[in-house]
């Protein structure tokens, strides 16, 4: 399987998880020329800015050790340009979802970061 496939598959178990949870995805792979969100996702007038992190196995580290103060920042500027394009005017929150295995299987979800 491509890296590719495995990143798709990853999403896929990431919004189902968050369907189960009672949010509707409103988006998967968002992107314009300078950024992009994995997953934008609602839930009770909050929209959530899912990073996705997959790895393959727990030895090579947690995915959230990826989600550095650099990466933070890249999020909320993503994030900000969404909700310009889409004049959302209602609460809003960069989350991000862990993922491990094969199939992948969401280890941690921090609803906001």
């Amino acid at each position: 399987m491509t890296n590719y496939q495995t990143g798709k598959d990853a999403e896929q178990a990431a919004a189902e998880y968050l369907q189960n949870l009672g949010f509707i995805v409103l988006d998967r792979n968002w992107k314009i020329r300078v950024c992009e969100i994995d997953i934008i996702a609602e839930r009770k007038k909050c929209v959530y800015f899912v990073e996705i992190k997959y790895r393959k196995n727990t030895l090579q580290g947690s995915g959230f050790d990826y989600i550095t103060p650099k990466k933070q920042q890249q999020m909320q500027f993503a994030a900000d340009l969404w909700m310009q394009q889409k004049k959302w005017t209602d609460e809003c929150t960069l989350a991000a979802m862990e993922l491990s295995g094969d199939p992948p299987t969401v280890l941690n979800f921090l609803e906001s970061i």
